[in-house]
C-alpha cells in the first residue's frame, strides 16, 4: 500500500535544496539588453523560447526559481553561457491602436523537464558586465488542494511601455495617444525587466513557501486559456496590483469561489479593466486589446460583452466589488492604515487594538467598501482608514466576506500590501512594525485558506462602519 506525501511537501524539498544570488548589480539600461519569452507560462516540460536584443558580442542566461531557500530568495536551476549577442530591429508602432510586437529572432529555447513548477527569473548577464530580467511562470500539474499564486502578467503588460507605447501613454506621455492593444511580443520596461513581479508578487511568494504550504503557480492569461485551472484549488492569491482582467478571467474567479475556493486579493484596483487576449505570431493569447473608453472599440454596439471598457461602467457594467468585496476609489494617495475591529481573526497575533495606526500603508490606490455598489452582504471591515484623495475625504477598507459556498473572499484596500510583506516598499511603508503587521495577517489568511473553505470555520458577520459622509469613484483614467 502506497500513501501520497503530504500536502506541501514538495515545497519544503524544494525550499530545502542551496539557494543562490540573483540580484542584478549593473542595470542594462538604454536597450544595453533586454529579451522576452513566446510563453508567459508553462507545464514543466514544455519548450519555452528567449529572444534577446544586446549591443555585447555575447551574453548568458541564468535561470532562477524564486522562492524561500534558508533566508536566499532563489535558487540557480539551469544556465546557458556563450550565447551569440545580437542588436535585434526596435519595431514601428501600428498604426491607430500603437500596437508595439517584435519580430526578433530566437536566441535560445530552454528544454524545462527538469524545472519545478515556481515563479522564475532569467537574468540576462551580457560581455560587458549589463543584465536584465525576463519572468516565467511554470505551472503545476493541476490546482486541486493547492493555494495557486496568480501572476497578474496582464497588469504588467498594460503598463509596459517598452517601443514608446502602454495602455496609458504614447511617447508624448498624453492618454488620448496610447495604445489600444499591446502585445507579449516585447521586453518589459520597468522593473529591471520583470515589470511589477519583484516588488509587488514575489515577497508573497517567499512567505508562502516559507510556511510550506501547498502550492501551485499560474498567470491571469491561464485563467482566460483554461476554465478548469482552478478546479479543486483551495485558494487564489491575487497579488499587489491585478487590474486587467477579460470576462474569461473573471468568470473563472467568480466560479471558482461559487464551489468553495477562497480568494485574496492582497492588493487594490483588481478587475477593474476589461480586456480580451487573442493571438499573435508566436503563439495564443499573445495580444491584449485594452481601449478603455467603450465608444473607441470597434465592438461596441455590435457585442458589448467583449468591449474593453472598465468593469464598472456601461454598457453591461458590473462592478467588481461583487467579486472583491472592496471597490475601487482613487489615487494617488499615501495614509496610514488605521484598524477598526483588532478582534476579527484576520488580526489574531497582531496585538493591534482599535483606532491604531499602522503608518504608510495605504496606498497609492486604494479600495473602500460601498454601500451603494453590488457588494456580498455578510461583509466585515477590519481596517478603516481616512485618506484624501484629489481634494476629496474618503475611506480605505480592508474586508472579508463568506460565499454561500462557504469560501472567504479577502480584500487588502491598498497596493502596498505585498510590498510590505518584504519590506520593499520604499520610504514612508518600511520598518518592523509595518512588516510584522502584513505578516502576520497574511500568515493566518494563507494557513486558513489552505485548509479549505474558509467560511466553514470563520463565517462571515456584516460589520461596517457608518461615518461615509463621502464618495469618490474611478478617477483613475
Amino acid at each position: 500500500m502506497t500513501t501520497s506525501a503530504p500536502a506541501g511537501s514538495d515545497v519544503l524539498a524544494e525550499n530545502a535544496k542551496p539557494g543562490a544570488d540573483c540580484g542584478l548589480a549593473r542595470l542594462g539600461r538604454d536597450h544595453a539588453i533586454e529579451g522576452w519569452l513566446d510563453r508567459a507560462s508553462i507545464s514543466p516540460g514544455e519548450p519555452v523560447r528567449l529572444y534577446v536584443s544586446t549591443t555585447a558580442p555575447s551574453f548568458m542566461v541564468s535561470v532562477f526559481r524564486t522562492g524561500w531557500y534558508g533566508g536566499r530568495g532563489c535558487r540557480l536551476v539551469d544556465q546557458v553561457t556563450g550565447l551569440a549577442g545580437v542588436r535585434q530591429p526596435l519595431p514601428t508602432p501600428t498604426p491607430t491602436v500603437h500596437t508595439v510586437a517584435t519580430t526578433w529572432s530566437p536566441a535560445t529555447t530552454f528544454q524545462t523537464g527538469g524545472w519545478p513548477p515556481g515563479d522564475y527569473l532569467m537574468r540576462l548577464d551580457d560581455a560587458h558586465g549589463w543584465q536584465w530580467y525576463v519572468p516565467l511562470t511554470v505551472r503545476g500539474p493541476k490546482a486541486a488542494g493547492r493555494i495557486v499564486i496568480l501572476n497578474a502578467v496582464t497588469t504588467w503588460q498594460a503598463y509596459n511601455a517598452w517601443g514608446g507605447y502602454s495602455l496609458y501613454h504614447g511617447p508624448d506621455g498624453q492618454f488620448a495617444d496610447r495604445a489600444r492593444v499591446v502585445s507579449f511580443d516585447r521586453p518589459y520596461d520597468y522593473g529591471d525587466g520583470a515589470a511589477d513581479f519583484t516588488g509587488n508578487e514575489e515577497p508573497l511568494v517567499a512567505l508562502a513557501e516559507r510556511l510550506g504550504l501547498p502550492l501551485d503557480y499560474a498567470t491571469d492569461v491561464d485563467l482566460d486559456a483554461d476554465p478548469h485551472l482552478l478546479d479543486g484549488a483551495r485558494a487564489v492569491i491575487s497579488l499587489g496590483h491585478d487590474e486587467y482582467y477579460s470576462r474569461a478571467m473573471r468568470d473563472a474567479l467568480t466560479g471558482a469561489r461559487d464551489r468553495g475556493t477562497n480568494l485574496a486579493f492582497l492588493g487594490a484596483n483588481a478587475v477593474y479593466r476589461r480586456i480580451r487576449l487573442s493571438p499573435s505570431p508566436y503563439g495564443p493569447e499573445r495580444t491584449q486589446a485594452g481601449y478603455k473608453v467603450a465608444t473607441e472599440d470597434p465592438l461596441y454596439g455590435k457585442d458589448n460583452a467583449q468591449i474593453t471598457a472598465n468593469w464598472p461602467t456601461p454598457p453591461l457594467a458590473s462592478p467588481e466589488s461583487a467579486l472583491t468585496g472592496g471597490m475601487y476609489q482613487c489615487n494617488p494617495v499615501h495614509a496610514d492604515l488605521v484598524v477598526w475591529n483588532p478582534h476579527q481573526w484576520l488580526l489574531s497575533g497582531t496585538a493591534a487594538t482599535a483606532g491604531e495606526h499602522v503608518p504608510g500603508m495605504i496606498g497609492s490606490e486604494y479600495d473602500r467598501y460601498d454601500a451603494t455598489a453590488p457588494t456580498p452582504p455578510n461583509i466585515e471591515v477590519l481596517a478603516h482608514s481616512p485618506v484624501t484623495c484629489r481634494g476629496a475625504p474618503d475611506f480605505s477598507d480592508v474586508t472579508y466576506y463568506t460565499a454561500a459556498s462557504g469560501a472567504g473572499v479577502f480584500d487588502a484596500g491598498t497596493s502596498a500590501w505585498v510590498c510590505t510583506l518584504g519590506d520593499v516598499c520604499g520610504a514612508g511603508a518600511s520598518g518592523p512594525r509595518i512588516q510584522a503587521f502584513t505578516s502576520q495577517v497574511t500568515t493566518n489568511l494563507l494557513q486558513a485558506f489552505a485548509a479549505g473553505p474558509a467560511g466553514q470555520r470563520h463565517p462571515a458577520a456584516r460589520s461596517v462602519p457608518t461615518d461615509y459622509a463621502h464618495k469618490v469613484t474611478g478617477l483613475e483614467r
